[in-house]
């Protein structure tokens, strides 16, 4: 972000601003980083640069999640899935879906139906696509609510499959959280 200022690229201002808004609220700094998240999107889409924008509203819906401000997260997801319609694009709609279910899931009356359907169906759009991070993430979603509802065995059946496809970046997030959850199903 500093370079991007020196050298007046407020595009690049914006995106870093983006990230480390997103950042700074996933490790806990919840206000502090939805302000810094919407600056930055505000920044960047000043610029008229518009390819980025479901990026960045994802970013934010998965980081309203993350502070609990499930209505304000369900309100973007509608925006996220107009805005990725008008635009053709498809590169990110598993992970939408994935994200509505999780936040169905922490509503006060969590919507256990709706939100298996929702992670169904980023999982199916995750394979079409051969995405297999984003099958992953949602296959994780599905299994640990399928744990919860008592369906152990469903649950580590089509977790293991995905997991075991992956022959390296162990240290990152997504594989330690699956990892972590398949030691729990067995």
């Amino acid at each position: 972000m500093t370079l991007a200022t020196a050298q007046g690229f407020p595009f690049y201002v914006g995106a870093g601003a983006c990230w480390l808004g997103w950042a700074l609220t996933m490790q806990g700094q919840g206000e502090v980083g939805l302000a810094q998240l919407r600056q930055g999107m505000a920044t960047a889409l000043a610029t008229q640069q518009t390819l980025t924008r479901p990026i960045w509203l994802v970013l934010l819906v998965e980081a309203a999640g993350h502070v609990g401000q499930v209505t304000e997260g369900l309100a973007l997801l509608a925006e996220v899935l107009a805005v990725l319609e008008a635009m053709g694009r498809g590169d990110m709609l598993a992970e939408v879906y994935r994200l509505q279910g999780a936040l169905l899931l922490q509503q006060t009356v969590p919507d256990e139906v709706q939100a298996e359907a929702c992670f169904q169906q980023a999982l199916a759009i995750a394979r079409r696509q051969q995405a297999k991070s984003w099958e992953l993430r949602a296959a994780t979603s599905l299994a640990r609510l399928w744990q919860q509802q008592g369906k152990r065995a469903e649950a580590c059946e089509l977790l293991a499959p995905i997991y075991g496809w992956f022959t390296e970046g162990f240290d990152i997030a997504d594989l330690q959280d699956a990892k972590a959850l398949l030691a729990g199903l067995v």
